[in-house]
């Protein structure tokens, strides 16, 4: 598999990926994505900005994410207390193919990730998600994140985590 930048000629896939993501969090009972975000537009401006990511295998798109090399603006005004306060790597939207469900898949995602973060010198990684999102919560438990505090974005306080990578 293979972690890479993605492209506007995949925004079609990608949307039918977050599409699938959507769908289980309400399947799942979870109120995240549940308002019109994540849209198409929220992928269109990820690849604008650079952030917007794709794991491949061959050239079926198997997760996307989007990884930000930047300050998040709601991280600022944390309730409780990030590991590190140095350079970090933001990971929103991530969203998985409904076929590479049960396979590990975002885990590998994720450690994909933390390699390329590392590749940029970023020892940092920060991400957040909805108290009621199980397999996010799972995965980051997994991986060794550890939840630092709540963040807020859009009116709605997320379980905010940090992972320092060595």
């Amino acid at each position: 598999m293979n972690l890479r930048k993605a492209t506007t000629a995949e925004v079609p896939a990608i949307w039918t990926i977050l599409q699938a993501a959507v769908a289980q969090r309400k399947a799942d009972g979870s109120k995240q994505w549940q308002d019109g975000y994540p849209n198409e537009q929220t992928i269109l401006d990820d690849i604008a900005k650079g952030y917007a990511y794709v794991l491949v295998a061959g050239e079926e798109l198997m997760a996307y994410a989007a990884i930000i090399f930047d300050i998040e603006p709601a991280y600022e005004g944390i309730e409780g207390r990030w590991l590190t306060d140095g350079d970090y790597a933001v990971v929103h939207r991530v969203a998985t193919a409904p076929a590479a469900k049960g396979k590990g898949i975002a885990t590998g995602l994720f450690r994909m990730i933390e390699g390329h973060c590392l590749a940029q010198q970023v020892n940092s990684i920060k991400v957040d998600t909805n108290f009621d999102n199980i397999p996010m919560l799972k995965i980051l438990d997994r991986l060794g994140y550890t939840y630092c505090g709540e963040v807020y974005f859009r009116g709605s306080a997320r379980k905010a985590f940090e992972k320092v990578l060595s």
